[in-house]
């Protein structure tokens, strides 16, 4: 499974959930120490340092997450059948980094063509915007499909930095497909099937959802 990840909260959660029963390939655009968002702590404080206790399997693997594969290291591995899944978590990061990286986009029609899972949480959702199947079809099309919402970006107080709306571009290409929880930060995971291929595809809202996402991609593994 490869999973990329830029907040460390978003990565914590799933990955106490995930890593007992699948094997994780952590990547990032530029391999490495895969960037943290600013708002979910220091990039220099280590997990086992921190107080949360889903930060502890992480710990245990420090160095899948300070030492990241590239993603285009991945793409011929997903193309050869390695991976059961792809996990794009969140952070505001993959806005800018993830939406027309060439490698990320055959990373995920690799995955997608072989009828495996494509999921994402929060901002990670922005990687799937430009997804598209061989045929060219995005992958979005039709599907029901969350992310970060419009109002909990203003509430952030970043909606004015970013590069654009994750709603209304979810929206647009899904072909108004978006949806949202009722209430503001709370958890939404939405289940759907991708255009042209019929792969799972798993999307969560918010940080909130990251381990309801997690337990969806066990669930439709087989593994839960």
């Amino acid at each position: 499974m490869a999973q990329l990840q830029n907040i460390q909260s978003e990565l914590a959660h799933p990955y106490s959930i995930l890593e007992p029963k699948v094997t994780l390939t952590i990547a990032s655009p530029q391999g490495g120490e895969a960037p943290l968002d600013p708002a979910s702590g220091s990039a220099s404080t280590k997990p086992d340092e921190a107080e949360s206790t889903d930060m502890v399997s992480i710990a245990r693997h420090w160095e899948a997450w300070t030492h990241t594969f590239r993603i285009r290291e991945m793409v011929s591995r997903a193309g050869a059948g390695e991976f059961d899944a792809v996990f794009y978590v969140g952070g505001r990061g993959a806005m800018f980094d993830l939406v027309t990286n060439a490698a990320s986009l055959a990373l995920i029609q690799n995955v997608a063509s072989a009828g495996k899972p494509i999921a994402a949480v929060s901002h990670g959702a922005a990687a799937l915007l430009n997804a598209t199947a061989p045929s060219g079809v995005p992958l979005l099309a039709g599907a029901r499909v969350t992310g970060f919402s419009r109002e909990e970006e203003d509430a952030a107080g970043m909606a004015a930095v970013m590069p654009f709306q994750l709603e209304t571009e979810l929206d647009r290409v899904s072909g108004g497909g978006y949806v949202k929880a009722d209430r503001l930060g709370a958890e939404k995971v939405v289940v759907s099937i991708t255009a042209g291929l019929q792969s799972p595809l798993i999307t969560g809202q918010n940080p909130a959802s990251a381990a309801g996402v997690a337990r969806e991609i066990l669930r439709v593994l087989g593994c839960d």
